[in-house]
């Protein structure tokens, strides 16, 4: 079946930067399209960042210029580069992956605290 593994999460002080990173294995090909989102708790989750197998990208309006997607389509892996954080960037950070078939697949998220 296939698996999503992040990594890269952690606590760092505002200002400061992190490297995401996200592989999907398994029962797939390529994927349609790999993102980034975040829980915050009591609130509901939300796009970070996005990136099809073309190269097109997302990002919500709050990391952009701070925050960069890339992706690597033959390892199908994604990066999440966030850099400048800010203590509103705090939040369970989630992978996902489309598939052009077989459905969407989520990780099991990795922690990002940033506060001095």
């Amino acid at each position: 079946q296939v698996q999503v593994v992040e990594s890269g999460g952690g606590l760092v002080q505002p200002g400061g930067s992190l490297r995401l990173s996200c592989a999907a294995s398994g029962h797939i090909f390529t994927a349609k399209a790999m993102g980034w989102y975040r829980q915050a708790p009591g609130k509901q989750r939300e796009l970070v960042a996005s990136i099809t197998s073309g190269g097109s990208t997302n990002y919500a309006d709050s990391v952009k210029g701070r925050f960069t997607i890339s992706r690597d389509n033959a390892k199908n892996t994604v990066y999440l580069q966030m850099n400048s954080l800010k203590p509103e960037d705090t939040a369970v950070y989630y992978c996902n992956v489309e598939l052009f078939v077989s459905g969407s697949y989520w990780g099991q998220g990795t922690q990002v605290t940033v506060s001095s």
